[in-house]
């Protein structure tokens, strides 16, 4: 039976954006199990009145899901925050094949791992091959320690999957994207590994979310393997963005789905009409 999720990161309130996002993954898993996940482990800009408002806007809008932290489950907690000792175990897992090591970086690369990245994001440089350090490096750690570690990515190898929604995909390790961060030094896990130790963790069998996080899943893909375990199948959505052609953001001005609520709107509007008549 398939198992789809949606993962709601609360740093604000969920937009129209989300919300068609999330409906298609609730349509793609109408005839097996939805999960919901609450992906709160940025905790300088998580707010538990963002993660309430996410569960009851969701609702408002019709869907239902079978696990999440509202209604429980046999795979939970279903918050991030509250999953660090499972992390901390997929940490250890990684470290003992020699696919990541220690890497001491900037404030700002620690940043950018805190949420699921975007578009813009990956326009950050490759990480230099020639910064790696040394294979075998940090294998004697038992625990992360206070500093971040990367994961050594396959230079050259070309990482290719078909997207259900996008169609074939491939990037070339160490062209398009480099060494990347999998544990940060402040003792919590970078999202690429959050996400794939949690979608494995809770039998999730198809990913469904934007088509900014492309360059994520073949990151993502990697780990996968490293890990042993089996991926997902993948249905990036195509994104919704405004007159400008720009992606939406929780920032965006009356787009949000509580302010469409308290504007009239209907579920159905939220789900299907122009952001003109939306704004409208």
């Amino acid at each position: 039976m398939s198992r789809g999720r949606i993962a709601p990161t609360p740093t604000g309130y969920l937009h129209v954006g989300h919300a068609r996002t999330f409906a298609l993954a609730a349509d793609r898993a109408a005839s097996g199990t939805l999960v919901y996940r609450t992906e709160d482990l940025d905790a300088g800009r998580c707010r538990p009145e963002f993660a309430a408002a996410a569960i009851e806007d969701l609702c408002w809008l019709g869907l239902k899901w079978t696990e999440g932290p509202d209604v429980g489950g046999p795979h939970g907690p279903y918050v991030q925050s509250q999953r660090l000792t499972w992390f901390r175990d997929v940490w250890q897992r990684l470290q003992a094949t020699g696919a990541i090591y220690p890497c001491d970086k900037s404030r700002k690369d620690v940043e950018r791992s805190l949420t699921a990245p975007h578009a813009e994001d990956d326009a950050e440089p490759i990480f230099p091959a020639a910064l790696r350090a040394p294979v075998g490096a940090g294998q004697d750690a038992r625990e992360p320690g206070p500093t971040n570690w990367r994961f050594r990515v396959p230079d050259g190898e070309t990482i290719a999957f078909v997207d259900a929604l996008q169609g074939p995909q491939a990037f070339v390790a160490g062209r398009d994207f480099g060494d990347f961060l999998v544990w940060r030094k402040d003792g919590l896990p970078a999202y690429e590994l959050a996400v794939v130790a949690d979608d494995h963790a809770m039998g999730i069998t198809e990913v469904v979310r934007g088509a900014d996080l492309l360059l994520s899943t073949a990151r993502q893909l990697l780990l996968y393997r490293a890990l042993g375990w089996a991926a997902p199948s993948w249905a990036h959505a195509p994104l919704i963005v405004d007159a400008e052609g720009k992606r939406l953001a929780k920032r965006s001005a009356g787009l949000s789905i509580r302010e469409l609520r308290q504007k009239g709107k209907t579920p159905e509007e939220v789900l299907m009409a122009p952001l003109r008549q939306l704004l409208g």
